[in-house]
């Protein structure tokens, strides 16, 4: 048994699905008790706010940009997002767009959605946007690695990207629609936060299936047992298709169930979404608003 299979023979998280589906059920059918305006806001200022087009350019992303600013001006009442997230090649353009403070520079890099290319090029890209200004890194687990179950190459090159990130955050994308089961998300969050993963994430929303309430479960459950073990802590971020107020909640739920009041907060909880925004700005106003 090599180093890979130990680590993850010695993990106790649940990985029957029927039980965590379970679970979850019962932290969602009781999340009604977070339903406050102080919960509302804090899931708002949570969001890693997000354009990944085909017809993204510079004057899009500028503009983009520009309307995180205004934010400030028009909800002064409300903490901004915590981040923008877009493709690698603009972290420049929104460095160069970006006025307000607290806001993060997030892109995703290193062959995304696939994580289909040359491991240098990989490299090459997160070093590209670290230099342009990124302080937050969003890569994809190379998933073919993965169920092969070639660990080595998988976690060296985490850990060679986390390197390359320098002083910027590396979230690990697992694609958890494309690994299934509770066992395979498992075992992927345990590689990636062994190999070096700042967060953990769900999902690309590009491919496959988005984020599921299931996945996060059994992410927050590795989060915390890694935790145990190592004393450091790994965020969490859920992105794909949270588009609503009521499914931002579920995922707090979890988070706040299963990981405590110490994650509840931006270096640790992100979402990852561009319509979940407005969603989440009309239950705070009471009102229709469609902003972003």
């Amino acid at each position: 048994m090599d180093r890979y299979q130990k680590t993850l023979a010695e993990s106790q998280v649940i990985e029957n699905d029927e039980v965590v589906a379970a679970e979850v059920k019962k932290i969602v059918e009781n999340s009604g008790k977070y339903a406050t305006p102080e919960v509302y806001q804090f899931l708002f200022s949570s969001i890693d706010l997000t354009t990944l087009s085909t017809e993204d350019s510079v004057k899009s992303v500028s503009e983009f940009t520009q309307r995180v600013n205004d934010f400030d001006n028009d909800y002064p009442q409300f903490k901004n997002v915590a981040a923008i997230c877009v493709y690698s090649n603009f972290a420049e353009v929104v460095k160069a767009n970006l006025d307000v403070e607290g806001v993060d520079i997030a892109v995703v890099a290193g062959g995304f959605p696939s994580s289909q290319t040359f491991d240098a090029v990989k490299v090459a890209d997160v070093a590209m946007a670290v230099e342009g200004g990124a302080n937050e890194v969003d890569i994809v687990m190379n998933v073919g690695r993965f169920l092969d179950e070639n660990y080595e190459d998988l976690c060296d090159e985490i850990i060679e990207l986390k390197h390359t990130c320098r002083d910027a955050k590396l979230k690990v994308i697992l694609e958890t629609g494309c690994l299934k089961t509770a066992a395979n998300i498992k075992k992927a969050s345990i590689l990636s936060m062994y190999s070096g993963a700042d967060f953990i994430k769900t999902s690309t929303g590009k491919i496959y299936t988005g984020a599921s309430l299931e996945a996060a479960y059994v992410m927050c459950q590795c989060i915390k047992e890694y935790y145990q073990k190592t004393g450091n802590k790994v965020g969490f971020k859920a992105a794909g298709g949270v588009r609503t107020s009521e499914e931002a909640l579920h995922y707090y739920a979890i988070v706040k169930e299963v990981l405590g009041d110490e994650w509840l907060n931006h270096d640790l909880f992100r979402l990852g979404a561009s319509s979940l925004a407005n969603s989440l700005l009309a239950t705070m106003t009471g009102e229709e608003v469609k902003y972003f």
